[in-house]
């Protein structure tokens, strides 16, 4: 482009008023960087006002597409040196040491050793060298043990080692990693293990709790083991024992529960199985504070031999369960939100886990075939509070005086 004819600082104001899409195209960066020294020179740039400056700055700007930054850098050079070129300075690099073919005796070594730690790969290095006089691994034989693990990286040795494999993440497709949402209904049930401890090598029993977010109805059962084996069964018949339809079954990523048998039980069931995510430690909360302030306050921590698994069991499905749901308030909160959207949860109302079942609307749609409202009253009408808590205390030390025993 001949620009010769605008000579001054007005011409250009009326050219860039005029187009505002009009630009330089350079056959090349040589090209581009002699229209801006002689630009700079025709409108003698170093003795502008600096209102001018801004004007022959923009102007070139336009006519060049470079940024404010580079074209500053340009004018700032041209000052320096008189000139508008290239630098012919280049980055620093380091001096490569290692030839691909080094990178090939390293991979080698790792393929026949199945890719040992870098302080025991380095001796290999040294001892072919030293002791076996192999000069091909004179460079190798002075590596540093952490430029071991930078050659390890390189494209060659990846694309190449046998050895070589990223961390695989642990991929089970039972379960799916969320945090269920109730919305008020009965029926998502949260369930953990409470290991009795071991002794002298002796496996302790192991409880299962299994708790609705909802009502706190808790169902408790114990077995000998937690294999599958063992594990099946029992939470088939501590599902059987809520009364009311379960929707969503939420544990832990234990493989006691996401194994195939439980998965195949709770498809049997229509339940559907979620399981906690990782770092999010409040996902199965409620089964962990139920596990201290029931199941660890009235078993306590001594070790019980898995032998008396099934006694507990019988203890919990006749009597236990039946206090804790009929007989022992639960503390349920009452949410709250301030002028700022801060939640605060205030625990003021105290029911039984079926007082809590009672008092949501229709309750009867939640119930299982074949019970009423009219039977789980009975049951909590039978006794007393205090009369079925004393009786369930009564029990439980005949069961812990076979322990004993």
């Amino acid at each position: 482009m001949n620009d010769s004819h605008i000579l001054s600082i007005l011409q250009i104001k009326e050219f860039l008023q005029a187009s505002q899409i009009v630009r330089f195209e350079s056959v090349s960066l040589k090209e581009k960087y002699e229209w801006i020294e002689k630009t700079l020179n025709r409108f003698r740039y170093v003795s502008l006002k600096k209102k001018d400056k801004s004007i022959v700055k923009t102007y070139i700007r336009q006519m060049t597409g470079l940024s404010d930054a580079q074209t500053g850098k340009l004018i700032r050079r041209k000052k320096k040196t008189g000139k508008v070129s290239p630098l012919g300075t280049k980055r620093h690099t380091f001096t490569v040491i290692y030839t691909p073919e080094d990178i090939g005796l390293l991979l080698k070594t790792d393929d026949a050793h199945e890719r040992l730690s870098g302080p025991a790969t380095k001796k290999i290095l040294m001892r072919e060298f030293m002791v076996f006089g192999k000069k091909k691994y004179e460079r190798l034989s002075k590596i540093s043990i952490s430029h071991i693990y930078n050659l390890r990286k390189k494209r060659q040795y990846v694309s190449k080692s046998l050895t070589y494999t990223k961390t695989q993440a642990v991929q089970v497709a039972i379960g799916e990693r969320r945090k269920p949402r109730p919305e008020g209904k009965p029926g998502y049930i949260r369930v953990d293990s409470v290991h009795q401890g071991d002794l002298d090598k002796i496996k302790g029993v192991y409880h299962i709790n299994l708790t609705d977010e909802v009502l706190q109805w808790e169902i408790v059962g114990c077995v000998e083991g937690i294999s599958e084996r063992f594990l099946s069964p029992l939470l088939e018949d501590l599902i059987k024992q809520f009364p009311f339809l379960i929707i969503n079954f939420h544990s832990d990523n234990g493989s006691e529960y996401i194994n195939k048998k439980v998965a195949d039980l709770l498809n049997r069931l229509n339940i559907k199985q979620t399981k906690s995510r990782s770092r999010r430690c409040n996902d199965n909360a409620l089964a962990e504070s139920k596990n201290g302030s029931v199941i660890r306050k009235h078993m306590g921590y001594m070790h019980i031999p898995g032998k008396h698994a099934e006694s507990i069991n019988v203890f919990y499905k006749d009597y236990f369960n039946v206090y804790v749901n009929y007989h022992r308030p639960c503390g349920f909160a009452t949410v709250t939100t301030d002028d700022k959207g801060k939640r605060k949860k205030k625990y003021d109302r105290y029911l039984m886990p079926y007082e809590k079942l009672l008092s949501l609307e229709d309750p009867e749609q939640y119930l299982k075939e074949g019970m009423t409202i009219q039977m789980i009253e009975n049951i909590a009408k039978e006794k007393s509070d205090n009369e079925y808590a004393t009786l369930m205390q009564e029990e439980k030390d005949r069961l812990f005086k076979t322990f004993k025993r």
